[in-house]
C-alpha cells in the first residue's frame, strides 16, 4: 500500500510543478502531493507496526535502517518540491 501511495504522491508533485509552470492554479495538486506523502509515511509505519506485532525481528533489522534514511530524504524532497512554487511566487513578488 505504501508503494501505491508513494507513487501517487510523486505524480501529484509533478502535476503541481507542471501546473505552476503553465500558470494554472497548482494549490490542489500541492495539497494532494503533501497529503499522499503523509499517507505514505503512515502506511509504512503500519507495515513496521505489523512486523513488531508478529515479532518479525529479521524484517525489522533488514529493512528499517535503510528505509529510515530513504523516507527522511524522500519526505524532505517532497516538501521542498511541493512548496517550491509558493517560494518562487514570493521571490518574484519582491
Amino acid at each position: 500500500m505504501w508503494l501505491i501511495l508513494g507513487l501517487i504522491a510523486i505524480v501529484a508533485t509533478f502535476i503541481n510543478l507542471y501546473m505552476y509552470t503553465k500558470g494554472k492554479d497548482y494549490k490542489l495538486a500541492m495539497t494532494m502531493g503533501l497529503s499522499f506523502t503523509a499517507l505514505t509515511l503512515c502506511a509504512e509505519h503500519s507495515l513496521v507496526s505489523n512486523w513488531v506485532k508478529v515479532e518479525d525481528w529479521a524484517a525489522l533489522g533488514d529493512v528499517i535502517p535503510t528505509m529510515e534514511k530513504v523516507l527522511w530524504f524522500l519526505t524532505i524532497v517532497s516538501i521542498l518540491l511541493n512548496i517550491a512554487p509558493i517560494l518562487l511566487e514570493l521571490k518574484n513578488k519582491k
